[in-house]
């Protein structure tokens, strides 16, 4: 196997569902006392989400909590509680290519901007023929790493 041109530097962001996003806040902003930073609508992805934070500067960790647009629709993100992981990669089009190589399976929609502003794209949770590489069960996020972040945790 080829030496891995990337590197995974650690936690950018967990992702919680429910049917509900106020009771989520209940827990996350007020017993535990993270901060809302900002808030996320997409129609496409049937996500109303509120972006809250734990840590600082290139430390800060993002705990997004979120609830379905419309619950009858797809992607369903209030079904799995824990909805996905995301890691923060110093470089996301060689870790791309390189997975992608190596036979790992990643969802639709290819890199693209993500609610926080970073690029982001998804490992998809189940394997497949052709990919028989994927995330077991659990929806993975890669993030680009902005240059604080590499310089802080690279």
């Amino acid at each position: 196997m080829s030496q891995r041109p990337f590197k995974v530097l650690g936690i950018q962001q967990i992702a919680i569902g429910g049917p509900d996003k106020t009771r989520l806040q209940k827990l996350w902003v007020d017993m535990l006392g993270l901060e809302v930073t900002g808030t996320f609508r997409s129609e496409r992805e049937n996500v109303d989400e509120d972006i809250c934070a734990m840590g600082t500067g290139p430390y800060k960790v993002e705990v997004d909590l979120m609830q379905p647009l419309d619950p009858e629709k797809k992607p369903a993100v209030h079904t799995t509680p824990l909805n996905h992981v995301g890691l923060w990669i110093d470089d996301l089009p060689k870790a791309v290519e390189w997975l992608t190589a190596h036979g790992v399976r990643f969802a639709p929609g290819g890199i693209r901007k993500g609610a926080a502003g970073y690029d982001i794209t998804f490992l998809h949770p189940k394997s497949n023929d052709e990919f028989p590489i994927a995330g077991e069960g659990v929806l993975i996020e890669l993030v680009q790493a902005p240059p604080e972040v590499v310089a802080a945790l690279g």
